[in-house]
């Protein structure tokens, strides 16, 4: 048998980026399963949601913005940790960074690691890896919820923490006039879920839960296209809680019939592959998935850190 390669490091084509204008003043840009980004319009400034992995690839996403509005960037809004998602910010001179709390103490305890290990997993992304500064760090942070006025008729937008999920510091950002919810990585659309530093079984519950309360009628996920209709919203929660309640039954019967790591990540492996198989990074992620998840279950309440050198080691483990 061929062995893969490394997580994303054999996947090197450049993916076809597509802005959506989703109502006046509200954009969202897609790419193929690659990481997505957004941005609303307040009055006289602007709110961006996610800050790519580079400045040069941020830059690049500005710019086609900038065709639709010069508003300058009043807040970036970090859904969470992940270097991928955070690395550009220097991009947007933003007056505020804005996350949660717990994802500042994620930079702080593992940011360093993370920016490695992420970049080892996926070159592509790391565009002009040499322009990042350095960690980015949030300017202001929260611990349920916060809310931004958007000024003039255009309404509040709410940044909430559902729970544990895709990290222990994910927020959405919800438009209750337009019922448009960024979910970042706590909901992907046709695109398989990153799991390793997740709470799975917070994520497939009550996490997931709250977002569907919001009744969302737009929904752009970290990856994936956008959902249009409550029907497809659902659609996508829904698909998001059963890879993750598989995944959770699948790992939980090996580790109960005390099989090894490796059992879990075959039995799993077959179990997703015929419905999930298909999609963007799904070999990518389902060792690093599993691994958590198998941590999970045996007691370690919180993910061990990613490096670059752990990364590799259960890679050739899973998927060797």
């Amino acid at each position: 048998m061929t062995k893969k390669a490394f997580a994303s490091s054999a996947d090197l084509a450049e993916k076809a980026q597509t802005l959506e204008v989703l109502d006046d003043g509200v954009y969202a840009l897609t790419a193929e399963g690659d990481p997505n980004i957004g941005a609303v319009e307040g009055e006289d400034f602007l709110v961006c949601f996610e800050a790519l992995a580079t400045p040069v690839a941020a830059a690049e996403w500005l710019a086609k913005l900038r065709e639709h509005t010069d508003k300058p960037v009043r807040y970036l809004v970090l859904s969470h940790y992940h270097a991928v998602r955070v690395l550009g910010a220097s991009a947007f001179d933003a007056e505020v960074i804005v996350a949660h709390e717990n994802t500042r103490a994620l930079v702080a305890e593992r940011g360093k690691e993370d920016w490695a290990s992420e970049f080892g997993r996926m070159p592509r992304l790391a565009k002009g890896a040499d322009s990042v500064p350095g960690l980015t760090w949030p300017t202001l942070t929260f611990s349920d919820r916060l809310t931004i006025d958007l000024g003039g008729d255009r309404g509040d937008l709410v940044l909430q923490y559902c729970g544990r999920g895709h990290t222990e510091g994910d927020i959405v950002a919800w438009l209750p006039r337009r019922k448009i919810l960024y979910a970042g990585d706590l909901v992907e659309a046709e695109a398989a879920l990153y799991t390793g530093d997740a709470f799975h079984r917070d994520w497939a519950s009550s996490t997931l839960d709250r977002v569907g309360e919001f009744g969302a009628e737009t929904l752009i996920g970290g990856r994936g296209g956008v959902s249009r209709g409550r029907e497809a919203v659902d659609a996508a929660i829904a698909q998001t809680r059963h890879f993750l309640d598989t995944m959770i039954r699948e790992v939980g019967a090996v580790r109960d019939a005390g099989g090894t790591l490796k059992d879990a990540f075959d039995r799993t492996h077959a179990a997703l592959n015929d419905q999930y198989g298909h999609w963007p990074i799904f070999e990518h992620c389902l060792p690093f998935d599993v691994s958590r998840l198998w941590d999970e279950l045996g007691g370690i309440e919180r993910p061990v850190v990613w490096t670059a050198e752990r990364d590799r080691e259960v890679w050739d483990q899973l998927q060797g």
